[in-house]
């Protein structure tokens, strides 16, 4: 494989290497583009036998060991075309004992131009399809769940990380089934616009060297082979721009945010458990040791690895953004690396929802008498009864809450009777719209 075997002197050797998802897009492409050729007459019988199981083999994941271009290479990816072209030629060959050569017959009717922006989106939509939505699906309906079984748990609620009126555990977790249900319908709708490729267009989008049809042709083939809906793209812009894909590393960055987020308050509150918030168990934590030096020690182990996993998907998306800039007039320069980065993001993000909706929601007790307890605590409960003796007062009166003294106290003194108290502190009535006070008389 005389390409590829000369490319390690002249790409990048950082030892990173293509997904498997991308290979076998490539892989795809080979086998639609030589059914194509065969049907239009341009590929002969025994070649094209030969070509296809060859791919075939490539698909399957055979010769992933001699997939060995490097990522950071030539910014159009023609090193992971060539070292595919050289795979499958070599293999076609030994297969049917003719010389079959990676750019006459297996790179037939197409450029690395056309073929590895194509096949990056392919590999994109098809790690959308069988682990993001599923894993991002999965997380919501744990989310739900877990949000109505505790939508009469009552807590304090927290700004700025202090004190503030009480809510649910339920209430917060809804916030974030919420948050994901409309990340979940940003990633369908940017899933349409990546869905159009540019095969045909060969070198610089005009189609040059591929026979009329071929693009509508080899697109309804690679259907058939790779079970996507795919459409053709307008060839001089999904060649020269990759938009789709920084939107939809964008979309990927949205659900790090809010997973980053969920992942730092379940964090928040498992601290503990004497010196922190200790407002929740998460019993699966237990089942690995948490400290080498103290025994007993249990940390958020999977939500911290959720984090670091956020953290590498927000990082990917800013190099995107880079990437999607990269190249003038007809090809985009950053082809290989947006591929690589998009497939890592989406597997990044496809574990750790999978892992929090398995592992950490349906293992999280709260932990309710405490949980009351801050709640009825909270110098911000004086807020119940502000519209009655107003906002001034109420600010006076909350700095001896600051002092442990009790609400109750408060409202005692300032003349309310324990059944007026009992009705004003109910917190079922504190966690939804209303003036509790209002109903009440001195």
């Amino acid at each position: 494989m005389k390409y590829t075997e000369t490319s390690k002197n002249l790409f990048l050797n950082t030892g990173t290497k293509f997904p498997r998802s991308i290979i076998w897009a490539v892989a795809s492409i080979k086998l639609a583009a030589s059914r194509v050729n065969r049907f239009l007459g341009l590929l002969q019988e025994d070649m094209f036998r030969a070509i296809e199981e060859a791919s075939m083999e490539v698909m399957e994941g055979k010769y992933d060991y001699l997939v060995t271009v490097d990522v950071f290479q030539t910014g159009s990816g023609t090193g992971i075309n060539m070292n595919v072209n050289e795979i499958i030629a070599q293999r076609a060959s030994e297969i049917s004992g003719l010389k079959i050569h990676p750019n006459d017959h297996v790179n037939m009717s197409q450029s690395s131009n056309d073929v590895i922006p194509t096949a990056i989106r392919i590999a994109a939509i098809h790690e959308i399809e069988n682990k993001l939505l599923p894993s991002l699906q999965s997380l919501i309906l744990s989310l739900k769940k877990f949000s109505e079984e505790t939508k009469d748990v009552y807590k304090a609620g927290r700004t700025h990380l202090r004190d503030a009126l009480p809510v649910t555990i339920g209430q917060e977790f809804s916030a974030y089934a919420d948050a994901f249900s409309h990340d979940l319908e940003l990633l369908k709708t940017i899933s349409d616009y990546v869905r159009e490729v540019p095969i045909g267009g060969t070198a610089v989008g005009t189609g040059l060297n591929a026979p009329y049809g071929f693009d509508e042709m080899i697109i309804k083939e690679l259907k058939t082979i790779t079970n996507i809906e795919l459409k053709p793209a307008n060839k001089f812009r999904a060649m020269r721009l990759l938009t789709d894909l920084v939107t939809l590393s964008s979309v990927m960055r949205s659900i790090a945010t809010d997973l980053y987020k969920l992942s730092q308050d379940i964090r928040l509150m498992f601290s503990g458990p004497f010196t922190g918030l200790n407002e929740i168990d998460i019993p699966s934590q237990e089942e690995i040791a948490g400290s080498s030096i103290m025994p007993g020690k249990t940390n958020p182990v999977t939500v911290e690895a959720t984090l670091l996993a956020c953290a590498q998907v927000i990082g990917l998306d800013q190099a995107n953004q880079i990437a999607g800039m990269l190249g003038e007039f007809e090809l985009s320069m950053g082809v290989p690396l947006i591929g690589y980065n998009i497939v890592t993001q989406a597997l990044l993000l496809s574990e750790a929802m999978n892992k929090m909706s398995s592992v950490v929601i349906p293992s999280i007790k709260p932990n309710k008498e405490l949980l009351k307890n801050y709640a009825e605590s909270s110098p911000a409960l004086i807020t119940i009864i502000s519209p009655i003796i107003g906002y001034d007062k109420a600010s006076q009166i909350s700095k001896k809450l600051a002092k442990n003294v009790t609400i109750r106290e408060i409202l005692k003194e300032e003349g309310f009777t324990d059944e007026q108290i009992n009705q004003i502190l109910n917190l079922k009535e504190l966690t939804k719209p209303g003036i509790p006070a209002k109903n009440m008389t001195k």
